[in-house]
């Protein structure tokens, strides 16, 4: 789990479930026990908002490097939205320490440091707590609180001081840099307007980036376009064989859909709206060979797992032969008998 967190840097976490998801469907023997075993006992993984103010789980020993990357985009985006409410930057700031000296005796839930912290700040501020679901946006960006366990209303907030090993500060531009580098080694090639919009980075950020890691990269041409790759990438993608047949189950806000900005790589435009859908939601889909050609949905019924498959195009037998072996995956995953619906094409 680690290792392959570190590989897709991070697994989005809006949904718990969606986050266990997309690291079963990169390793099959997987169960949902051991994401939670590594997240609360072992705490290899840490569950915070990282790329686009998005959870994410990421490798405890990599937290520094993402907080050092991202912090200063996330805490500004924070501070601007408590202008608009008339809050200071230097008020927005005392909040931290408000917050830290609430979770000093363990984790509390959003609702209790909310009540902790409210008596002890002003009317102002005490306005501005009440339209927002979140008060710990700035704490969080520095790194200093995570999530613990729970879900919805019970989700509880650790300071990391109490929770992670110490971890050597992380130098601004080179955790950036760093952090480039593995997006190309997961997503190139790519722009880096792809990579400004999957961090969720300011463009004057971005832009040093390709000079920052100089002779590691290299610029290739995609469908006439330029883009970035890790010189180390180039010849192993170009001794690369096509293969066909192959089919994956990728759940909800799978990270292999969010990489680039545009997306015509993976779908066509007549079928966008079919799986990136209002206020950021992204739909499971059937991947055959790398790209979407359906979306699926699943209902857990008693000991069934029903998977209803709503393909772009016709299915072969042999296409729909593998989705049911990897809907069969599933099913074991969640310890279920399966069902499966294969809808008319549309």
């Amino acid at each position: 789990m680690v290792s392959i967190c570190r590989d897709i840097c991070g697994a989005q976490a809006q949904l718990t479930t969606a986050a266990h998801l997309q690291l079963w469907s990169r390793n099959h023997a997987l169960r949902r026990t051991d994401v939670e075993s590594a997240l609360w006992q072992d705490r290899s993984l840490v569950k915070s908002h990282m790329m686009r103010q998005t959870l994410h789980l990421v490798p405890a020993d990599d937290f520094a490097l993402y907080v050092a990357a991202l912090k200063s985009c996330r805490v500004a985006d924070a501070l601007r939205i408590m202008r608009r409410f008339g809050i200071s930057d230097e008020e927005g700031h005392s909040l931290t320490p408000l917050i830290l000296d609430a979770l000093t005796h363990g984790p509390l839930r959003r609702a209790e440091v909310t009540a902790a912290v409210r008596p002890k700040v002003s009317k102002r501020v005490q306005a501005w707590m009440a339209r927002v679901w979140s008060i710990v946006r700035v704490p969080m960006a520095e790194g200093k609180v995570c999530y613990g366990s729970g879900e919805g209303n019970e989700v509880t907030l650790i300071r990391t001081d109490h929770w992670l090993k110490q971890q050597p500060a992380v130098e601004e531009e080179a955790a950036r840099a760093e952090l480039f580098r593995r997006y190309l080694r997961a997503y190139g090639p790519a722009t880096l307007r792809d990579f400004a919009h999957w961090a969720g980075l300011p463009a004057p950020q971005v832009r040093p980036l390709q000079e920052a890691l100089q002779d590691g990269v290299c610029e290739v041409s995609v469908d006439g376009n330029p883009c970035l790759l890790l010189r180390a990438d180039l010849s192993s993608l170009e001794k690369a064989k096509t293969f066909s047949g192959s089919v994956r189950l990728l759940p909800h806000f799978d990270p292999y859909l969010l990489a680039h900005r545009a997306k015509d790589h993976l779908l066509a435009s007549s079928h966008y709206k079919r799986v990136y859908r209002n206020q950021g939601w992204i739909s499971p889909v059937v991947l055959l060979d790398g790209e979407i050609a359906a979306v699926w949905s699943y209902k857990a019924k008693g000991r069934k797992l029903e998977v209803s498959v709503e393909p772009f195009r016709r299915f072969t037998r042999a296409v729909r032969e593998r989705v049911t072996e990897e809907a069969e995956a599933l099913a074991e995953f969640f310890n279920s008998s399966l069902e499966v619906e294969f809808m008319q094409a549309a």
